[in-house]
């Protein structure tokens, strides 16, 4: 009977410290983010539309000329970006899982 009681207690004991291990998560999604600025004077541009090209994604840059586009698949995205009185820009970059890549995009104005 106490032979049978140890390796019960020595099983829980294993259970439990088992148990209490965690595995670090490993997100499969993917983040891009960035500012969108004046190419002259590297000022901000808000209200800029960012669109993200496979997916048609749709974004409006904040006061401070910022977008993000979080929870994507992991591939390779073209960004398009315009803003009235200034020539549209594109950028292609690749998202990797598990990561925030910056992608930061000047305008210039139009003459």
């Amino acid at each position: 009977m106490k032979k049978i009681a140890f390796l019960l207690s020595s099983a829980l004991l294993l259970i439990g410290a088992y148990s209490g291990c965690t595995k670090d998560t490993v997100s499969i999604y993917a983040t891009l983010y960035g500012v969108v600025s004046d190419h002259e004077t590297a000022e901000p541009i808000a209200g800029a539309s960012v669109v993200l090209s496979p997916g048609g994604k749709t974004k409006t840059t904040g006061a401070d000329g910022s977008y993000e586009f979080a929870d994507l698949d992991a591939q390779q995205y073209t960004i398009t970006v315009q803003k009235t009185g200034y020539g549209t820009n594109r950028k292609t970059v690749t998202a990797v899982a598990d990561e925030k890549t910056e992608a930061n995009i000047p305008l210039t104005k139009n003459s």
